[in-house]
């Protein structure tokens, strides 16, 4: 690195990124979710992307189902509880896709659905 580059990122303005909880999870979600729907549009010829996706899928949901499964988990009971359904129906559909007798549409759907909550849109 030479004197110049130097003197740049001395005085550069430094910017400090500060994120929610909320906007990490809806990054994951958002990025797991577009992996997935390349995967299922290219999957005859690139299974194992899909494969890959899915279980980084499945990873998230069983990290969010222990979450919530947490006695000191501030959401409410009732949404606790479904997404820990989400969670249960997430890894029950997966091993379907990977055998070949469903589709990651329903995976899709309802990472879609999380993400729109969590970006404050609601149900449309």
């Amino acid at each position: 690195m030479n004197v110049i580059e130097q003197a740049r990122q001395a005085y550069a303005p430094t910017q400090v990124s500060i994120r929610s909880e909320r906007s990490v999870e809806a990054q994951l979600i958002s990025q797991i979710t577009s992996r997935m729907r390349k995967a299922a549009s290219t999957k005859p010829s690139d299974f194992p992307a899909l494969v890959a996706a899915l279980h980084d899928n499945r990873r998230m949901w069983t990290t969010m189902a222990a979450g919530v499964a947490d006695n000191d988990n501030a959401l409410p009971k009732e949404l606790r509880a479904q997404i820990f359904y989400l969670a249960e129906f997430t890894e029950l559909h997966s091993q379907k896709v990977l055998r070949g007798k469903a589709d990651a549409t329903a995976l899709i759907d309802i990472n879609t659905a999380v993400l729109r909550g969590l970006n404050g849109q609601g149900a449309a």
